[in-house]
């Protein structure tokens, strides 16, 4: 029978979208994401203005980005920006925010004159350890909670995941 105004077809089923993998991951990225920066908020090693920020909540995620994606050597932000797969706009948002946190500065290029690095400031190397702290310990905390079985089986399969070309 083909629907008619009067006569609606039947609701699809639309429970798909709340568990397909997509979700479930993105899920878990968002919960992984919060508990590090959680616990970068409450690590004494990190700047107390950085702390303070963390803690209420005006560090997201996005700002992950600069900590996961600089080159302890410094990038110029076209490189960060790819690195990061974001615009070479939203990164320079980004770096501005974390250059105004005393995160990472702007220097001059070495390598052209006409260009400039981002590099991380003494606090931002802080933030980096701090960062890494947190990661270990929300790595342990998952590794707890679903076992370690399941824990290494997941991470081979998204680092398989990850690496893979979709079809290149």
């Amino acid at each position: 029978m083909i629907p008619t105004p009067s006569t609606p077809a039947a609701a699809p089923d639309a429970g798909w979208r709340q568990t397909h993998l997509g979700r479930l991951m993105g899920s878990a990225l968002r919960r992984f994401d919060a508990r590090v920066l959680q616990l970068m908020a409450h690590n004494v090693e990190v700047p107390l203005a950085l702390s303070n920020l963390a803690a209420r909540d005006q560090v997201s995620a996005a700002h992950v980005h600069i900590t996961r994606h600089l080159a302890l050597e410094g990038d110029r932000l076209t490189d960060l920006a790819r690195r990061a797969c974001m615009t070479k706009q939203a990164m320079a948002n980004l770096v501005d925010q974390c250059e105004a946190w005393g995160l990472v500065t702007r220097e001059a290029d070495p390598l052209d004159a006409r260009a400039r690095r981002v590099c991380f400031t003494p606090a931002g190397l802080a933030w980096l350890q701090a960062f890494r702290d947190a990661v270990a310990q929300a790595e342990a905390e998952f590794r707890a909670e679903v076992g370690d079985d399941v824990a290494t089986v997941v991470s081979i399969g998204l680092e398989a995941y990850a690496g893979g070309g979709g079809g290149d």
